[in-house]
């Protein structure tokens, strides 16, 4: 269970940061809970939901939401390219092709 610290900067990250990134960066996704799902499905390495059972910010290990948001922080530093994060999330779904 991630501690009310990690969740608060989950949130920070998903709902604040990367949205507000999103237009000038050109990212394939702007909203908060696309965000979240790309972030998590790549740090467990397919559908999140497969591993974490809703809500995810309160049922996923601190450890996991640390890989996430590490995801998204690469994403802003551009060492992750979100694109790529985002086909493989939606690979995993059924949605497409893998981005890497």
């Amino acid at each position: 269970m991630a501690s009310e610290n990690t969740a608060r900067r989950w949130f920070a990250l998903t709902r604040d940061r990367l949205p507000d990134l999103a237009r000038q960066r050109g990212w394939p996704v702007f909203e908060d809970h696309c965000f979240q799902r790309i972030l998590l499905d790549n740090a467990v390495g397919d559908k999140w939901d497969l591993e974490i059972p809703a809500p995810a910010y309160r049922n996923a290990s601190d450890e996991l939401l640390e890989r996430a948001m590490a995801l998204g922080e690469g994403a802003i530093a551009g060492t992750e390219d979100l694109a790529d994060l985002n086909r493989n999330s939606l690979a995993w779904r059924g949605k497409g092709e893998p981005g890497r």
